[in-house]
């Protein structure tokens, strides 16, 4: 079965081989490494970081292309905690939509945190492949996957600001 972080992003956001009820802990995510073009060049690679004000990942009801939480959590207490937080608008009833805020950001379930443990926990993508999962689009058009692009997409456009900061930080802090 599929699955995609919903609130990434979430959502909210990758390639799904496995999934448990909660995170392991673990290592720290390791900086980015060095790739070869295949001609002697190092090409740059995103490296992930969270946009201020977006909230994409704070839509929680993001529609029928996205995975529901019970397809995503095997835990029904994960599944009844997420259906909890969906406010009647769809999004998270802890975003404070005025300041495009988290009001519980340093206590959020482990399923909102985008982080190389939740990733690997959910979706079985391992470190290497954190940063490229979670900055991708999905590249495979069979599949209703999403990763923090194809989440901000959904939410905003794909002509929006908010897109377009998610862009330039990831590739602003890559490396070459």
């Amino acid at each position: 079965m599929l699955h995609s972080l919903m609130m990434m992003a979430p959502s909210p956001v990758c390639l799904a081989a496995r999934k448990t009820s909660s995170p392991r802990k673990g290592q720290r995510q390791k900086p980015a490494t060095k790739t070869s073009n295949g001609f002697g060049r190092e090409k740059k690679s995103p490296v992930w970081q969270c946009v201020e004000k977006c909230g994409a990942c704070c839509k929680l009801d993001k529609g029928p292309t996205f995975p529901s939480p019970e397809e995503i959590f095997d835990n029904p207490s994960d599944v009844e905690h997420y259906n909890s937080l969906v406010g009647e608008d769809g999004w998270c009833i802890h975003y404070d939509k005025s300041s495009r805020k988290c009001s519980i950001y340093a206590d959020r379930p482990y399923f909102c945190r985008v982080e190389p443990e939740i990733f690997d926990t959910l979706y079985g993508i391992d470190n290497k492949r954190f940063n490229k999962e979670a900055c991708s689009e999905s590249t495979n058009p069979h599949l209703a996957l999403s990763c923090c692009a194809d989440t901000i997409k959904t939410v905003y456009g794909a002509n929006s600001k908010e897109l377009e900061k998610f862009n330039n930080a990831i590739w602003s802090s890559s490396r070459k």
